[in-house]
């Protein structure tokens, strides 16, 4: 049995806690075990390639846009081929620079394989065990893929196969009404394709606020057909393409389409029990999470889990943040807890949504409806979003009445993905009020006076749903 002093099973945010470990300690003797290309789900098959497709088009949307400028611009021709082979080059070589990082490594040895655990602080990797008293699991999670009555027998695509495509589908149909569906239904829209999107849920990206969703909802039908409240009964293949079957989940209706491609964007589920975690002591959640506490220290002493593997938040960003706190705990033994209070993510469609803690509904539940306030701006009513003609688009922040503590942000709007850092920023200040943002000052004309004047322009729920409904 070969002893290591510490294995990481994942070779994404796992790396933050071994790079400087190593450098800290030149003998370190470490395993790296990764079944999948090295680089971690965000690099090899989600959120970096998808954004370096998803800028092409954005263009593509801010060209056809251009007319109401006074500027004649016309598409001559979209080639997906180069639009897909220029982020597989780029992915391709970050990659390829990983691998031959961790093979040519003195202090790591890399294990391109499937892994179990054999018993606690032991694997099993390519016919061989392996243990170490540190052990840090950051195994990413998995596609999920729905009961569907016919999916086995069909071929379909994922948010993994797609980034492989070569050529562009005549029609899509995505099954998902969330984010992975959003983005994908927008980049293949802007392609060329016909997308229709059925979601289950009877509200689109059910995890934004509701008119946030609905804007997102209205913009992209414009280029693409968007169904909620329909569950996919089944699906089979036809000599043109597939044929796939919904029902409204509220009248029962029935709809059939057929498409040449299909694909599942239902969510994502944990891949734990590849590693078989019972037979280190490992405990996880009837959905088979890895269960940590506050130090992201799983019921193991001294094996640690973060990312993807707890299933609390699915985004890179939170892993390696995750990943610093493990640092903290694993290496350098503090007892520093996770703070959540401002998780931000955003959608990367045309507009854009930036969102970070609270949403309305959550906030009048925590703190009661009279303890809130909201601020609302729309982009048309400063300088900068009445040049950029940006109408319906808003930002709506929550705070808590007393304290002007701020609960959430919500913008869905152009650069929302960057607007929302402001939001951000002041919520992890100490006080984690507005005042941040108010006692600033903001360029003029710039966007970012949205996002300060939503801080001045507060109201009651009340208030603002009446503004809303007298508009």
């Amino acid at each position: 049995m070969k002893e290591y002093d510490v294995i990481a099973i994942g070779s994404g945010s796992s790396m933050n806690i071994l790079e400087p470990l190593i450098q800290q300690n030149p003998n370190l003797r470490a395993a790296v075990i990764d079944k999948d290309e090295p680089g971690g789900i965000c690099l090899t098959r989600g959120c970096i390639p998808s954004k370096i497709i998803l800028y092409p088009a954005e263009m593509v949307r801010t060209i056809e846009k251009a007319h109401q400028f006074g500027i004649d611009a016309t598409i001559k021709k979209i080639s997906f081929q180069k639009v897909m082979k220029r982020m597989r080059t780029l992915i391709d070589n970050d990659i390829g620079m990983i691998r031959r990082g961790l093979s040519e490594s003195k202090n790591i040895d890399y294990y391109p394989h499937i892994a179990e655990f054999v018993a606690p602080y032991t694997l099993e990797v390519d016919g061989s065990e392996i243990t170490a008293k540190m052990i840090l699991l950051c195994i990413g999670s998995s596609i999920k893929i729905p009961p569907v009555k016919g999916l086995d027998k069909v071929p379909y695509h994922t948010s993994d196969t797609a980034l492989r495509m070569t050529k562009l589908p005549r029609s899509l149909v995505i099954v998902g009404g969330g984010y992975i569906a959003a983005e994908f239904g927008h980049f293949f829209s802007s392609m060329g394709s016909k997308v229709t999107i059925l979601g289950r849920n009877p509200q689109f990206l059910p995890d934004e606020e509701p008119e946030v969703s609905a804007l997102m909802k209205d913009e992209l039908a414009k280029h693409m057909t968007i169904m909620t409240n329909c569950a996919v009964t089944e699906v089979s293949g036809t000599a043109t393409g597939k044929k796939i079957v919904s029902e409204d989940r509220q009248s029962g209706k029935k709809r059939v389409i057929t498409a040449d491609e299909l694909m599942i964007a239902v969510g994502r589920e944990s891949t734990s029990e590849i590693l078989h975690p019972e037979k280190a002591g490992i405990k996880t959640d009837k959905d088979g999470w890895i269960k940590v506490n506050r130090h992201l220290e799983t019921s193991q002493r001294n094996i640690w889990a973060f990312g993807d593997a707890t299933g609390t938040f699915l985004f890179k960003h939170v892993a390696n943040y995750e990943s610093l706190i493990v640092y903290d705990n694993a290496v350098l033994g503090k007892k520093v807890e996770v703070d959540y209070n401002a998780i931000p993510h955003a959608v990367f469609c045309y507009p854009e949504i930036g969102s970070v803690g609270l949403r309305e509904k959550e906030a009048v539940k925590k703190y009661g409806e009279d303890n809130i306030m909201i601020g609302f701006q729309k982009y048309e009513d400063t300088a900068k979003g009445e040049a950029m003609a940006s109408e319906g688009y808003f930002v709506k922040v929550v705070l808590e009445r007393n304290t002007r503590k701020i609960l959430g942000g919500h913008i869905a709007g152009p650069y929302a993905s960057i607007l929302i850092q402001e939001v951000i920023n002041a919520m992890n200040t100490a006080s984690g009020d507005r005042t941040t943002i108010t006692d600033s000052m903001h360029i003029h004309p710039a966007l970012s006076e949205v996002v300060e004047r939503a801080f001045f322009s507060l109201m009651s729920p009340h208030e603002y749903h009446h503004m809303n409904e007298a508009h």
